[in-house]
């Protein structure tokens, strides 16, 4: 550590890089003074290696950058994740008050023409031939982002594309506060105990819990997702699910104050449409026909016209399923149910009661089996099975006390990563679940290795009624997703910070990872080492097990093409969409390609797009494609598994085939070509005919 940062590490906890973020001491007053700081020595190391003095070898350049640089990401990745987690008004607005500098500088290092052409001398220099391929691969990779940062541009314009990316960071940070705001804003208090009918005890009780929080009588409920789908999904109080599917759907909207779930400030409409125009402007003065190239630019897909090859394929093959699945859906609902017309908020409602007659289970019956400690002694243990490690409680600071902290050993107890775990959904904290990485692996300059650190966040119910939380198999299956991106970034091997881990692997391809895990989820001898009934500790029943394996792909068609309308959507919008001059709005859009690629129609009230997070807060822009596209390298991968079983002892938590993958998939990280990855451990390019089989989509399952 320099002495700047030595002597104001004590005083300013952003600026101890000697371990673990000091979580529990980080206040917003020090989130300007430590960026201060850390900006002004990532400056001076830009300064330093773009001199005309300075050599232009690995050494003199990029191991130098790198030093200072990842101090910065490390510091602004505490403030970025404290903000997703405990948002507060004074760190938002700490956060929103940085976020131009920390954008202004990379977009300024991105423009940096005397840097960009250290970085061509090296990849053009004799030392070049003698660099690992690592290191080969950070500089082809670097090379491409000077190009798509605006290095090689005319000097009047960087101005110009600069202000770009700060306009897009500070748009992406408002769509975000916006859909947080609009989700808190809204509660539906039930004050007669007939209301509650239909709803699982735990959902009741944690209603109730909320509403004594509050000092209010009776059940509070939220759109918070473990409070929102319940409700859609069991209650029989029509005009409560009305109620609450109106103020899901239109958060963020112009229709949000009407259904009460927002402020007329909270309207992403005009954000959405900016950051259309803005991305636009991009790709042109790039020299690129649209964003979505741009977007395309790093990944596997070749271009925009494969990408939507490749949905419009999948939409044919599971159209004729999906076709069927809302067929099923109206008939059941007309005959059983009393529902002639289903309206936007009896679908789940009509599907679950559907999927109790047809299987005889219910969802909540299946979520008794799950509760929090069975589940994660389960999820460890397909882990340390199939990839010989070990995972035991650590400690560590941390920012909420129901956040846990663990560490990945090698069989020999030497650390090989650790990671945070916060599973539950509270106010303050950005809904949905991902992984995040609070630092890499790399080698340090000075000895050693810095071993990855990985941030691992979900939105799942907390314990209620003194009882331990309980996951339904939907968030079993996310929190192993979760896992899945983990691991791609715990287990790697490479010890070049720009390739470790999920580092510099193509953004079509990181999704392979966390699908696969997803898979272990539907294994009879996986589920029964993690199931206990929260009330008698019977393991899962293996007739309740057979139940929901017939239904595993209950209406996976219609699940596909909803996917597919999100991905169509995003690519329309980024490659034939014109934010300056069309007369269909976004939501215009939205609704005509679900009209040409689903088969249940779109709520008129449905502004989807206005929460659409992925794309215009999470860097999936022109990128959602990935999830199916990932979908069909992720079910190839798992199809190794299950030949070894039938090979082997029956069992998939194959040993050896589980070292194969590590050794191909998670260790190389982004080291080398997705692609090339995976012809390493399969042999042979990705088929798509094992996703069709786990959907249920093949020929032979249509009825």
């Amino acid at each position: 550590m320099s002495d700047t940062l030595s002597t104001t590490a004590a005083a300013n906890p952003l600026l101890d890089f000697s371990d673990l973020p000091r979580f529990g001491e980080i206040k917003p007053e020090h989130v300007t003074p430590a960026l201060d700081v850390l900006l002004a020595a990532a400056k001076a190391a830009v300064d330093r290696a773009s001199a005309p003095d300075t050599p232009a070898t690995w050494t003199n350049v990029v191991e130098a950058l790198e030093q200072d640089s990842e101090k910065l990401a490390r510091a602004w990745g505490v403030i970025g994740h404290l903000n997703a987690v405990a948002d507060t008004p004074e760190l938002r607005a700490a956060h929103a008050e940085n976020l131009p500098r920390v954008t202004e500088f990379s977009a300024s290092v991105g423009q940096n023409l005397a840097l960009y052409e250290k970085f061509k001398a090296i990849a053009a220099s004799p030392e070049f031939a003698g660099l690992s391929a690592e290191r080969k691969k950070i500089l082809e990779n670097s090379l491409r982002d000077f190009r798509l940062s605006g290095a090689e541009l005319p000097e009047d314009r960087k101005p110009r594309f600069a202000q770009l990316q700060e306009e897009q960071a500070a748009l992406s940070k408002a769509f975000s506060d916006h859909v947080l705001d609009a989700t808190n804003a809204y509660a539906y208090i039930v004050t007669k105990e007939s209301e509650l009918a239909g709803l699982p005890d735990d959902v009741i009780e944690a209603a109730r819990e909320a509403a004594q929080r509050d000092g209010k009588e009776g059940w509070k409920f939220t759109l918070h997702f473990p409070s929102y789908f319940p409700v859609l999904q069991y209650s029989e109080h029509r005009p409560m699910r009305e109620a609450m599917y109106r103020a899901y759907v239109t958060r963020a909207s112009e229709l949000g104050e009407t259904y009460g779930g927002g402020k007329p400030e909270w309207d992403n409409t005009a954000n959405v449409v900016e950051h259309l125009r803005l991305r636009e402007e991009e790709a042109k003065t790039l020299g690129y026909q649209n964003f979505a190239e741009v977007s395309l630019a790093p990944k596997m897909a070749e271009s925009p016209a494969q990408v939507i090859a490749f949905l419009e394929d999948l939409a044919v093959r599971a159209r004729p399923y999906a076709e069927n699945d809302w067929m099923e859906l109206r008939a059941f609902a007309a005959t059983e149910l009393g529902m002639p017309e289903l309206q936007p908020w009896d679908i789940a409602f009509a599907a679950e009661k559907l999927r109790q007659k047809r299987y005889s289970f219910s969802e909540n019956e299946v979520k008794q089996y799950f509760p929090q400690e069975a589940v994660l002694k389960g999820l460890f243990k397909v882990t340390e099975t199939l990839f010989n490690v070990s995972i035991r409680r650590d400690e560590a600071a941390v920012w909420n006390p129901d956040v846990r902290f663990f560490r990945v050993e090698n069989k020999d107890g030497t650390l090989v990563a650790q990671f945070y775990l916060d599973l539950y959904a509270r106010e303050g904290k950005r809904g949905g679940a991902w992984m995040d990485d609070a630092r890499s692996r790399h080698k340090r300059t000075q000895g050693g290795v810095q071993t990855p650190v990985a941030y691992l966040t979900c939105n799942f119910s907390a314990p209620v009624g003194g009882k331990p939380a309980c996951f339904t198999h939907d968030e079993v299956i996310t929190l192993f997703h979760e896992f899945g991106h983990g691991l791609h970034h715990m287990l790697t091997r490479v010890d070049e910070l720009g390739v470790s881990g999920i580092n510099g692997v193509e953004w079509d391809a990181v999704e392979l990872p966390s699908q696969f895990m997803e898979n272990f989820c539907w294994e009879w001898d996986v589920l029964t080492d993690m199931s206990a009934h929260v009330d008698t500790g019977a393991p899962l029943p293996r007739e309740l097990f057979d139940k929901m394996l017939a239904a595993k792909n209950f209406q996976s068609g219609l699940g596909t093409l909803r996917q597919i309308v999100f991905s169509m959507f995003d690519m329309v919008l980024h490659t034939s969409y014109d934010p300056a001059s069309s007369t269909e709005n976004v939501n215009d859009v939205a609704r005509a390609i679900n009209e040409k690629f689903h088969v249940i129609p779109q709520a008129p009230i449905s502004r989807w797009p206005n929460t659409f997070s992925h794309i215009f807060a999470g860097g999936y822009a022109a990128g959602y494609y990935s999830y199916k596209w990932a979908e069909v390298l992720s079910a190839d991968a798992y199809a190794a598994f299950e030949e070894a079983a039938k090979l082997g002892n029956g069992s998939v938590l194959d040993a050896q085939t589980g070292t194969r993958y590590r050794r191909e998939i998670l260790e190389v990280g982004g080291s080398r070509p997705a692609m090339e990855s995976f012809k390493a451990f399969r042999g042979r390019e990705p088929d798509i005919d094992a996703l069709l089989r786990h959907s249920g989509m093949s020929e032979q399952t249509l009825h």
